[in-house]
């Protein structure tokens, strides 16, 4: 996989991205249904959910999963608890995390989400929406600046 400069995504931090966000965060239970993850899915207009069970961040759950391990297995969504269908393996950012940083991981790995935490803690998720709007963003002409 090819590298991505540094500078391609100047001071951007994704702590800085977060706080172009709305603040807030949907997440799931890993015993709700996957039907009621799809339906706060489809009623917030998001992508994927962190599961989150006991304020600890225990998977995701994307619309990707849905149709791959519910529909594409013939499984019924009101009867499958989001625990049976969720990634358990995350990767996450922190604040402190460089957008690069951020588009190398969703590439290489071939995520769209990554839930950012402060240490233990869930403060956000980054999709790769985000990192685009970040990019394509109206940036002030300056001369003086290499900032993207």
């Amino acid at each position: 996989m090819g590298h991505i400069p540094t500078g391609m995504a100047g001071a951007g931090t994704v702590g800085v991205l977060l706080a172009r966000k709305k603040p807030a965060v949907w997440s799931i239970s890993p015993d709700a249904t996957v039907f009621e993850a799809i339906q706060l899915m489809a009623d917030k207009n998001v992508g994927a959910l962190p599961v989150v069970d006991n304020s600890r961040l225990v998977g995701i759950i994307s619309e990707r999963d849905y149709a791959r391990k519910v529909i594409l297995k013939g499984r019924f969504s009101k009867d499958t608890p989001v625990r049976d269908v969720m990634t358990q393996e995350l990767l996450t950012a922190t604040p402190r995390d460089s957008i690069a940083e951020c588009i190398r991981t969703m590439t290489e790995k071939r995520v769209r989400h990554l839930p950012v935490l402060e240490g233990t803690k869930m403060i956000g998720i980054v999709s790769i929406g985000d990192v685009l709007k970040w990019f394509f963003r109206p940036k002030p002409q300056s001369t003086t600046s290499n900032d993207v």
